[in-house]
């Protein structure tokens, strides 16, 4: 009777925990199939897409509008050349940066890393004014340069924490050996433990690149000009304001969005679930 009380009591939190992920499949996937529906509707208003997704009849018309009717190729092309370059800058400067703080010793490294951990409690926009006046002072404003400028310096304090904490559970002898053979401190990290941080350096190139791919509020702030426009007020745009209903012509273009995303994530799922879960050379 127990055996069975048991087993009865184990199908019915089965059947429960079945339930459940079905509920929360259906939350998450619900709204993709619908804005992916809403893209292949041949009209412009979301009040012709159903209920049921891709219940209407298939059309590439708004993705042929995208392009042909905005400048969607352009908008892409800046947020790429922006992602790319902020996850190199961000990648080589946070890799100098947490490997330094972490394996030499200088007057007032103590303070310094005090500072950038504080600098991290208050929210970037705070600085906005300030932001918009500096690049003004170096000619950075409606330039692609400049948008990266903030990017990337806006993300050192956490990303060099975070290299930090990752190269201080990669063992020194890995360096200290290479020192032996007579490698540099530079020659040695560079060829010796960057190929031991890869995990964690994937993981800061894939936050880095997406950080800045749907980000509205600095580009809004420092772009001026449709030829400098980013995805994200490009697309802002084609919605905003009464007039404007190009809701089904928004759905494609945020498809298209995703593209890189899911491109990058299955090209580093390996190392990003590696980073994740801490596997480094630890001492």
């Amino acid at each position: 009777m127990n055996g069975k009380f048991k087993l009865s009591g184990s199908g019915v939190t089965l059947a429960f925990l079945k339930v459940i992920l079905v509920v929360q499949a259906i939350l998450i996937l619900y709204p993709v199939a619908f804005t992916i529906s809403a893209s292949f509707i041949a009209d412009s208003s979301l009040s012709a897409v159903g209920t049921i997704p891709f219940s209407k009849p298939f059309s590439l018309m708004q993705y042929k509008r995208l392009f042909m009717e905005t400048n969607y190729g352009h908008w892409y092309l800046n947020t790429l050349k922006v992602a790319c370059m902020n996850t190199v800058l961000t990648v080589f400067v946070c890799s100098f940066t947490g490997y330094i703080f972490s394996r030499f010793w200088f007057p007032f490294k103590k303070t310094v890393m005090a500072s950038m951990l504080v600098l991290q409690m208050f929210p970037s926009f705070i600085g906005m004014v300030a932001t918009y006046v500096l690049l003004w002072k170096i000619n950075a404003l409606n330039t692609l340069w400049g948008l990266v400028l903030v990017y990337a310096t806006g993300s050192i304090p956490y990303n060099a924490w975070l290299m930090k904490g990752y190269f201080d559970t990669v063992s020194k002898d890995i360096a200290e050996a290479a020192y032996i053979d007579g490698a540099t401190p530079l020659t040695a990290f560079i060829r010796v433990v960057i190929p031991t941080a890869r995990p964690q350096i994937v993981f800061l190139a894939l936050t880095s690149f997406t950080g800045p791919w749907m980000d509205f509020i600095f580009p809004r702030l420092i772009l001026r000009s449709d030829d400098k426009k980013t995805l994200a007020v490009g697309l802002y745009e084609l919605i905003n304001g009464r007039s404007n209903d190009n809701f089904t012509m928004f759905a494609a273009g945020a498809i298209l969005v995703a593209v890189p995303f899911i491109i990058f994530f299955v090209k580093g799922q390996k190392s990003l679930l590696m980073s994740l879960a801490g596997t480094g050379g630890k001492e």
